[in-house]
């Protein structure tokens, strides 16, 4: 059973008014989403309102014929450990909200367990990923599918959450088969890189498909949240207001706390290029170098992360570096997640062990971003004449490759980026 968000309690005593500050919020469930969300951003204590009281959202009976035709249908294209939350946290408001369907689609890639038995049927008999989310109740709406023709067919909203180096060949799969009014959301952390330049995985869904395509990003460990502690994600939009506060409405929860941004390279590139910073803070904690040069790296990857994004795309917003998508998921990356935790291991073994044979180890079948993304990034960097202007970024991917020992992560020449 989750735990009540005790913990976040005395910040919001913090930050209430006078008036509002006694009320024992971990007590009063049903009202202290209602009270974050007013505190972070107000546009969101809508959305909330909305999702926590589903008696406004019915229909009548919610039964007509008419109602049911025009139910939004939800598709989540990913089934690892984040594309499992996410069904989790999209089945539990589509059973809440009248709009949309109830069932979700989640499309699996099909393997054979240890046991012999498929994973998708293990998933729909367990109610439970049972290889890459075990022990967590997905929700009985939520049905996996390795056709994924048929898992998007029909699908009003798709939530792509795979890795990222698949998203190309999912994308040309899917050419022709998305029919009528469909809206698109990217979880995933990454991108392309072609002879005409970087692509943002957005973009690649967006001009694959001829679909509009948001991005969520923000400090989410996926096992925290499966487990229902509390976190914050940011979704990015690019004109369509309504479609992002849609897109809030599916994913909120009392617990996972959702705010729209008008800026989907900004949010998507934060994402994206934490997981290369992630990389180096590994490299620190393997070398038991402290704590104060943890920090400095941090640092230095931050305005790496900025400068990068604001030289690719002059619309990135400085303010979007302090939503969660920026400061805070860098933060939770850095201590916690799973880049971090192989990079550290990589660098305990002097780089003798690749990669590849770490993740295997380590991940059971889950994919690292980092070390690819580091690649990517490197190549921009390089065909474009900007190596000099990131050391941190080039000196991940040296490593990476072992071109340079761990310890050179501390021992680049730092040069700040002149925008």
């Amino acid at each position: 059973m989750a735990s009540p968000p005790r913990r976040v309690s005395s910040l919001l005593y913090s930050l209430l008014p006078s008036s509002l500050a006694p009320i024992p919020l971990f007590h009063a469930l049903p009202i202290y989403p209602l009270l974050l969300s007013s505190v972070f951003s107000p546009s969101l204590s809508r959305s909330l309102s909305s999702s926590m009281a589903p008696e406004l959202q019915q229909d009548g009976d919610g039964t007509s014929a008419h109602a049911a035709l025009h139910k939004t249908k939800v598709t989540v294209v990913g089934s690892g450990n984040w594309g499992s939350v996410a069904a989790k946290l999209i089945a539990s408001n589509t059973l809440r909200l009248s709009s949309f369907h109830d069932e979700v689609r989640m499309w699996v890639f099909e393997e054979t367990l240890p046991s012999g038995e498929k994973l998708t049927d293990a998933i729909n008999r367990n109610n439970e990923n049972v290889k890459y989310l075990p022990g967590i109740k997905l929700g009985k709406n939520v049905v996996a599918d390795p056709d994924l023709d048929n898992a998007v067919n029909g699908a009003n909203m798709l939530v792509f959450v795979t890795p990222h180096q698949f998203m190309e060949g999912i994308c040309k799969r899917l050419v022709g088969k998305i029919k009528g009014d469909v809206e698109a959301i990217s979880l995933i952390k990454g991108m392309e890189v072609k002879m005409e330049g970087p692509c943002m995985i957005s973009t690649l869904i967006s001009e694959q498909l001829g679909i509009n395509c948001c991005v969520l990003m923000g400090a989410n460990i996926a096992n925290e949240i499966a487990l229902e502690k509390f976190s914050e994600a940011t979704v990015g939009y690019r004109e369509n207001r309504a479609i992002a506060e849609k897109w809030v409405h599916l994913f909120s929860t009392p617990y996972f706390i959702v705010t729209p941004v008008q800026d989907v390279e900004g949010v998507e590139l934060c994402g994206t290029l934490k997981n290369v910073v992630a990389i180096a803070a590994g490299f620190v904690d393997g070398l038991e170098m402290g704590n104060n040069t943890k920090a400095a790296i941090m640092r230095i990857g931050l305005r790496e992360m900025k400068a990068f994004s604001k030289m690719l795309f002059s619309s990135v917003k400085d303010s979007t570096f302090f939503e969660s998508c920026g400061v805070a998921d860098l933060i939770t990356t850095c201590l916690g997640g799973r880049n971090r935790k192989v990079a550290e291991a990589f660098a305990r073994g002097g780089g003798k062990r690749s990669f590849d044979e770490l993740e295997a180890e380590m991940l059971q079948g889950q994919k690292l971003q980092g070390v690819s993304t580091a690649k990517e990034v490197y190549e921009v960097l390089s065909h474009r004449g900007w190596l000099e202007f990131f050391p941190l970024f080039a000196t991940v991917h040296e490593i990476c490759i072992g071109s340079l020992p761990p310890s050179a992560i501390v021992e680049h020449s730092e040069r700040k980026p002149e925008l």
